[in-house]
C-alpha cells in the first residue's frame, strides 16, 4: 500500500501553525501539486477579496463557525478526498493559544472520513512553540506585525489510525436504537439528512453515535501525543507547562487517501 499525498502552501494567519507547519527541512513545500487542502476559518481567511484569493491560492477551504457539517464547503473538503487529496483540518474547530487540555472534537472531521468513496488514513498530530512566534497578545492585546525570531517549536506526528467504518456503522445503528442520548427527539432536531455510504443508510440518530465514536478515538490518539510530549520535556529537563501534557499544544490531523 502506498499514500498519496497532495500539496502545502498556506492556511490559519491567526496562529501561523499550518503555514509554517510543513516548512520543516526535507518536506517539498515548495511543490504545490504535494501540498494539502485545509479547512479554513471563513471569518478569519476570507473576510474580503483579498484574502479570499491569498487563501484559495494556497489551497484553502472556507468554512463556516456554526455552519454545521453539511454546509456547501464540506462537499468540497469532501470532493478533495475523493479525488486522492491530502486535506489538513483542526478538529477542535478553532486554532487556540490556551493552556488547556483538548477539547471535545467537532464531528466535521468525523463526518468526512465517514461519507469519503474511499476512507482516508488519519495522521494525527500537536504541535507546540507557533503561540511563541506569533502571539495572540503580544503588545497591548495584539499580534506582531510578523512573525518572531529564534523560537522552539516541537513537531509530533502519531501513528496513521485507520477505521473500519463499514463495520462502525453497523454498530452505530445498532447501538442508536437503544441508547436515548443518540435517538431522543432533543438531539436529532437538526435534521440531518439520511446518508448511505458503503450501502447502509444512516438516519441522524446513528451518524450522531458513529461521529461521536470516530471523533473519541481520534482525540484519545491525540491525548496519548500530548502526553507524550510533556514526557519528552521532563526528559529533556525542561519544564512541563501543562500538567501531564503541554501548555500551547495545538492540535491538528492530516487525512490521505490511501491508494493500492
Amino acid at each position: 500500500m502506498a499514500y498519496r499525498f497532495s500539496p502545502s502552501a498556506i492556511t490559519c494567519l491567526r496562529g501561523l501553525d499550518d503555514p509554517l507547519l510543513w516548512g520543516f527541512k526535507g518536506f517539498p513545500s515548495v511543490d504545490s501539486k504535494l501540498a494539502r487542502w485545509a479547512l479554513a476559518a471563513e471569518d478569519i481567511c476570507f473576510k474580503n477579496s483579498f484574502l479570499t484569493y491569498f487563501f484559495r491560492l494556497g489551497k484553502c477551504i472556507p468554512i463556516t463557525r456554526g455552519g454545521g457539517i453539511y454546509q456547501e464547503h464540506m462537499n468540497e473538503a469532501l470532493r478533495c478526498l475523493d479525488n486522492g487529496a491530502w486535506l489538513h483540518t483542526f478538529p477542535e474547530g478553532k486554532v487556540c493559544q490556551e493552556d488547556a487540555p483538548i477539547r471535545r472534537l467537532k464531528w466535521g472531521t468525523a463526518s468526512l472520513i465517514v461519507r469519503s468513496n474511499v476512507t482516508p488514513i488519519v495522521l494525527p498530530m500537536v504541535h507546540c512553540g507557533f503561540q511563541e512566534v506569533m502571539p495572540e497578545k503580544y503588545f497591548l492585546d495584539r499580534r506582531p506585525p510578523f512573525p518572531l525570531c529564534n523560537k522552539k517549536i516541537r513537531i509530533m506526528i502519531g501513528e496513521p489510525l485507520e477505521f473500519d467504518i463499514q463495520k462502525m456503522m453497523q454498530s452505530a445503528i445498532s447501538k442508536s436504537r437503544d441508547d436515548p442520548v443518540f435517538s431522543s427527539t432533543e438531539t436529532t432536531s437538526r435534521r440531518w439528512p439520511v446518508i448511505s455510504p458503503h450501502g447502509l443508510d444512516l438516519d441522524e440518530a446513528a451518524q450522531r453515535c458513529l461521529y461521536s465514536t470516530i471523533s473519541e478515538q481520534i482525540q484519545t490518539a491525540m491525548e496519548k501525543l500530548r502526553s507524550l510530549g510533556g514526557s519528552f520535556l521532563q526528559g529533556k529537563e525542561e519544564p512541563a507547562r501543562a500538567g501531564p501534557g503541554l501548555a500551547g499544544y495545538h492540535y491538528q490531523i492530516a487525512l490521505t487517501v490511501s491508494v493500492l
